[in-house]
């Protein structure tokens, strides 16, 4: 089979591997259909990950469809299509036992240690098949918008841990695709005001179209924590969610938010990146609560295929770049240079725009 192989630090290339077999009575192996790109993808590619040791297959946003199951496998046959999350609970610990697997402190992950999508096959080890986030996809639901289950449910998990009262006032930083599923959903929530903070204003026409925002402000035209405080009568936001990979917007966040207010750091930092200096005393003064968020557990990956396939979350036109597995590269690049929106590469080659 064709598989992307991560070799190192900005090294990725398409090379003719083994298939997986069939070693464990509990393993399956897909075919994958559908890996899209995630941030942490460009993370790891650029800066590495100590959970990733090359050579690896990453990629964990994937759909595909049954190939072969393991005898003891009885709730996975040859033929279905699944939809496959990232964190995987170990299922003995205390947090894994509790439903919580992200907070695993082995802290397993598809496209980590554990074998990613951008192959043509991909081998679910026992553990995955046991307690991993792999659910079938809706009948009715393209193995494109399916991958995209899994990054909105690290944004149930992240609007979950934001403690979204009725009627707050919600402020998203980053209109990125996992920003855009968070304004959508933060309306779910019980959000009456949702606000947007985009750095590059070609996205910002998209973003309100498809978040469904009331505001959308450009960071370039001018100070985003004082837009935002003029949004909001001078108050500031009741919730505060940093959906990009920027460390100067978690300060901006604990400025943005009202008294009482509550700040998720959702999105992840590249490895390397400086501390944040924290002021303590606008937390304490402001009685601001702060908590952060990543990854979800099977439970959110579940509702999100469910939410993607009603339409709450319109997956398909978040995907704005198709690639076949050969151009991985350019698909990473796309990713990067945010012309678009979700991009997604096929191992098949087979596209279902």
């Amino acid at each position: 089979m064709k598989a992307a192989i991560y070799s190192g630090l900005n090294q990725i290339a398409v090379q003719q591997v083994p298939d997986p077999v069939i070693a464990d009575p509990y393993e399956v192996i897909i075919k994958v259909h559908t890996c899209s790109v995630c941030g942490s993808d460009l993370r790891i590619f650029h800066h590495g990950n100590p959970r990733v040791k090359p050579p690896q297959v990453i990629g964990h946003e994937v759909a595909g469809e049954v190939v072969a199951v393991g005898k003891d496998v009885k709730h996975l046959q040859p033929g279905d299509r699944v939809a496959v999350g990232a964190d995987v609970p170990c299922g003995e610990c205390h947090w894994c036992r509790e439903g919580l697997g992200n907070n695993c402190q082995i802290n397993y992950a598809i496209g980590y240690q554990f074998h990613g999508g951008y192959a043509e096959l991909m081998p679910l080890n026992a553990t995955t098949v046991r307690f991993g986030p792999v659910h079938k996809i809706p009948d009715d639901l393209s193995y494109e918008v399916a991958a995209i289950a899994e990054p909105l449910a690290c944004v149930i998990n992240g609007l979950e841990m934001s403690y979204i009262k009725l009627g707050d006032t919600v402020t998203v930083i980053g209109a990125g695709p996992a920003g855009i599923m968070m304004m959508k959903l933060a309306r779910s929530f019980g959000a009456s005001r949702v606000i947007g903070v985009q750095r590059s204003r070609g996205r910002i026409p998209e973003a309100l179209r498809l978040s469904g925002a009331d505001h959308i402000v450009c960071s370039q035209d001018g100070d985003p924590v004082e837009m935002v405080r003029e949004l909001t009568n001078g108050e500031g936001s009741d919730v505060v969610i940093t959906a990009n990979s920027s460390v100067e917007t978690h300060l901006q966040s604990l400025k943005m938010a009202r008294q009482r207010g509550r700040i998720n750091y959702f999105g992840g930092l590249p490895a390397g990146s400086p501390n944040v200096e924290m002021p303590t005393n606008l937390i304490h003064y402001k009685e601001l609560l702060v908590t952060g968020s990543h990854g979800s557990v099977p439970r959110q990956h579940r509702i999100a295929l469910d939410l993607l396939a009603r339409g709450v979350i319109d997956g398909k036109a978040l995907i704005t770049h198709r690639f076949p597995l050969n151009e991985i590269e350019t698909a990473f690049a796309t990713a990067e240079g945010h012309s678009g929106l979700k991009v997604v590469v096929s191992p098949t080659g087979e596209s279902e725009c």
